[in-house]
């Protein structure tokens, strides 16, 4: 009869406990590894913000791309003429616009210039194209304007060639059927903000001083501005806590160029609430119930603007509407609601411009 060793047993020295102890130290050098991954990321994202800023853009792109798909079968069988990827300065290839016009050529338009959204990081005219054709099926010539993002550039630049943009467009008005007596400024998200900065260095000289930046239009030319869920007041964004308040300090850190943004003097240019004038156009505003944005910036905005005497239009809706409406529900045209706010802002593009007859 064999005896049991204190192998066989479980000993110390045994193969179970042997391989017991590979187990363990195998464990312990993938934590060290995952451990060691984590820190370096860390570092990294405390450094730069290029790999968070280059995720938070893939889920824009994404949802871009199903925003314009959603819009499209909602475009009006009209004819237009249309002019795209038409570039408006030199130096790059982000500064291209794309313009849309009823077909019947020599009538010149009122003109909504529309800055797209995409947190200062992404996005392009793509994303907004069928609502342009939608609005300039109405009879408005519309134009789509493109700009270098973050982190690839930094802020001012994308004021700086949007400025330019509207210099190309008044230089070749008669080809894109542009009345520059009635110019809209548009935009959603952080194409609203960027909108709401061009309407403030129109109308206010001392702000354009302080910006550095000498306007390409006269505040006559203005119209109006369409604003739709963007932002208004960087201050209140630093304030912000939880995972959407981490991608717009992360988009505002890479478009910046500065992790102290809201400490800096671009911050304070950047909140155009702090700056607007009794001359800003009469503006039409409007952000879902369910959008954060809607109750910090746009709502606050619209009241800033209606205590200076500025023509508010405002579309907002009550807190419990069901349902929740997110950011930017104006491109969802399978809502109701957001059904509701085209015709809105097509009545307001009627009570603000006059179109040719």
């Amino acid at each position: 009869m064999r005896e049991n060793s204190s192998g066989d047993a479980g000993g110390d020295g045994s193969p179970a406990r042997a391989k017991t102890r590979r187990r363990w130290r195998r464990l312990g050098i993938a934590l060290g590894v995952i451990t060691a991954i984590v820190l370096i990321g860390a570092v990294i994202t405390s450094l730069t913000p290029w790999p968070s800023a280059m995720i938070i853009r893939s889920v824009f792109q994404q949802g871009g791309t199903a925003a314009a798909d959603e819009m499209r079968p909602y475009v009006p069988a009209a004819q237009l003429r249309e002019l795209e990827a038409m570039p408006y300065a030199e130096g790059s290839k982000d500064t291209t616009l794309d313009v849309f016009t009823p077909a019947d050529e020599g009538d010149l338009r009122p003109t909504i210039v529309w800055v797209h959204g995409g947190a200062w990081i992404s996005g392009s005219t793509a994303n907004i194209d069928p609502y342009l054709r939608i609005l300039a099926a109405e009879g408005y010539t519309t134009i789509g304007v493109n700009y270098s993002v973050g982190p690839e550039q930094t802020y001012p630049t994308a004021v700086t060639q949007l400025n330019e943009a509207l210099a190309f467009i008044q230089e070749h008005a008669d080809e894109f059927s542009v009345d520059t007596t009635q110019i809209v400024l548009a935009g959603d998200s952080a194409g609203a903000q960027l909108a709401s900065q061009l309407a403030t260095l129109v109308t206010s000289p001392r702000y354009a001083h302080l910006v550095g930046i000498e306007p390409a239009m006269d505040a006559a030319q203005l119209a109006g501005v369409i604003l739709n869920c963007g932002v208004y007041d960087l201050r209140a964004m630093a304030e912000l806590n939880g995972l959407p308040a981490w991608g717009f300090k992360v988009a505002l850190w890479a478009y910046t160029g500065t992790k102290d943004w809201s400490e800096l003097p671009v911050g304070a240019t950047m909140s155009t609430i702090e700056f607007v004038t009794a001359d800003f156009p009469p503006t039409y505003i409007s952000g879902g119930n369910g959008d954060g944005l809607t109750w910090l910036q746009s709502i606050p905005m619209a009241q800033r603007l209606d205590e200076l005497g500025v023509p508010v239009t405002e579309l907002f809706w009550p807190a419990p509407h069901k349902p929740q409406l997110p950011h930017e529900y104006q491109f969802h045209l399978d809502l109701p609601e957001a059904q509701e706010a085209l015709t809105a802002t097509i009545d307001w593009l009627n009570e603000t411009t006059t179109l040719p007859r």
